[in-house]
C-alpha cells in the first residue's frame, strides 16, 4: 500500500492533537467559595438631616444622630472590607488546591 505524504502529515497532526488535550488540565466545574456579605453591609449610609430653621436642640440631637450613622457605617464598611479579605484568602487557597492536582503547581 503506498502512502502519500499527506496522508502522514494527518496521522502526525492528530497523535499531536490528541497528546495535547491529553495533557492539559480538565477544566473544572466547582464554584470557587463565597462569603455571604451581611445586610448591613450592602444597604446606604443614611445621614441625618436639619429642618429649614433648626432649634438648638434639633442641631444638637441630629449631631448626635449623625455621630452614630457615621460609626454604624464605618462598621458595615469594616465588616465588608473583613469578608473581602477572607473571601481572597479562600479563592487564593481554593487555587491552590486546584492547581497543585496538574501540570500549574508552584513549587514550595
Amino acid at each position: 500500500m503506498r502512502t502519500t505524504p499527506w496522508t502522514l502529515c494527518g496521522l502526525i497532526a492528530c497523535a499531536l492533537m490528541t497528546a495535547n488535550c491529553a495533557g492539559s488540565r480538565p477544566i473544572s466545574t466547582v464554584a470557587p467559595p463565597r462569603l455571604v456579605l451581611a445586610e448591613a453591609t450592602t444597604r446606604p449610609c443614611g445621614l441625618a438631616t436639619l429642618p429649614a430653621a433648626p432649634s438648638l436642640a434639633e442641631l444638637e440631637a441630629a449631631y448626635l444622630l449623625r455621630g452614630a450613622q457615621i460609626l454604624a457605617c464605618d462598621g458595615a464598611r469594616r465588616l465588608a472590607i473583613e469578608a473581602l479579605t477572607a473571601e481572597r484568602a479562600m479563592l487564593d487557597g481554593w487555587i491552590g488546591v486546584e492547581t497543585q492536582g496538574g501540570r500549574a503547581a508552584s513549587p514550595g
